[in-house]
């Protein structure tokens, strides 16, 4: 059965003083959708669909969910119930999730309509916006969070590659080599110096998804925690570390449950402290 959250109006300015990040922006992204209608025709309600193991399992629609949303649309094809996609799932900027999920469901989404793990990040530009911070994750963790607002990002595969054998299983990875990371890395050509890199402390680290190389982001991360956010250096006062979500698992294509954040946040306890 599809979920559906229901947030009702006449209730939304004082609850949302009291909501988390996360609904707080699901509010908004209502009320924004609501003032595109009428209001002689504005319901008093909007929805909230998850999407993995929802609406989608994997990039396959799940049984009637496209003909259910269009339901939701007038024969002229307008709006008739505001309605947004809340996920803890992520890795991509809203504004490509809503063009894959225009694509796969049939139906026009918004990148207003779409609210991922990593969402409410955006509420942290303004700490963050010129200090040099790590994106982790797959996808486009990096693009994500410049999207955002933040000026100075790398993602995990590109900040690593500065660093000669900060991960001691990099010999026995076949898949990416530095190479090919620094080629592909507009973030990288943006900077002035590369040596920067060496000089400037990291100051927050943002698991925007999961970890593809687990083993290379849990050291490096550690690395970044424990020293003060300069790797190599002497121990340091400890940089911010954010997650998207704390889920440990969640349904996808395959027919066994994913694991996923929270084992990286599990393993990483012993050597870094959490406030």
């Amino acid at each position: 059965m599809i979920h559906l959250q229901i947030l009702r109006k006449s209730s939304q300015a004082q609850a949302r003083k009291q909501l988390p990040p996360l609904l707080a922006a699901a509010s908004r992204s209502f009320s924004e959708l609501s003032s595109e209608q009428s209001t002689r025709s504005r319901p008093a309600f909007g929805i909230a669909f998850d999407i993995d193991g929802v609406l989608l399992l994997g990039h396959s629609p799940v049984g009637g969910s496209p003909r259910a949303l269009k339901r939701l649309y007038d024969d002229s094809g307008a709006l008739r119930i505001p309605y947004i996609f809340l996920t803890n799932g992520g890795g991509f900027p809203e504004s490509k999730r809503a063009s894959e999920l225009k694509e796969l469901l049939g139906v026009n989404v918004s990148p207003l309509q779409v609210l991922q793990g990593h969402s409410p990040f955006k509420q942290l530009v303004n700490r963050f916006e010129n200090e040099l911070i790590v994106a982790v994750g797959k996808g486009e963790p990096a693009a994500v969070m410049s999207e955002y607002g933040f000026q100075n990002v790398l993602s995990i595969d590109e900040y690593a590659s500065f660093f000669d054998n900060i991960d001691p299983l990099a010999p026995y990875k076949k898949w990416i080599s530095k190479e090919v990371v620094c080629e592909n890395s507009s973030s990288i050509k943006g900077m002035t110096q590369a040596s920067s890199i060496y000089s400037q402390r990291v100051q927050a680290a943002f698991i925007v998804s999961d970890s593809v190389d687990w083993s290379r982001d849990i050291q490096v991360l550690c690395d970044i925690l424990r020293t003060g956010g300069l790797p190599g250096r002497e121990l340091g006062p400890q940089p911010y570390l954010y997650f998207a979500n704390d889920d440990l698992e969640y349904q996808v294509s395959y027919a066994v449950i994913f694991r996923n954040q929270l084992l990286v946040l599990t393993f990483m306890q012993p050597s870094v402290s959490f406030q």
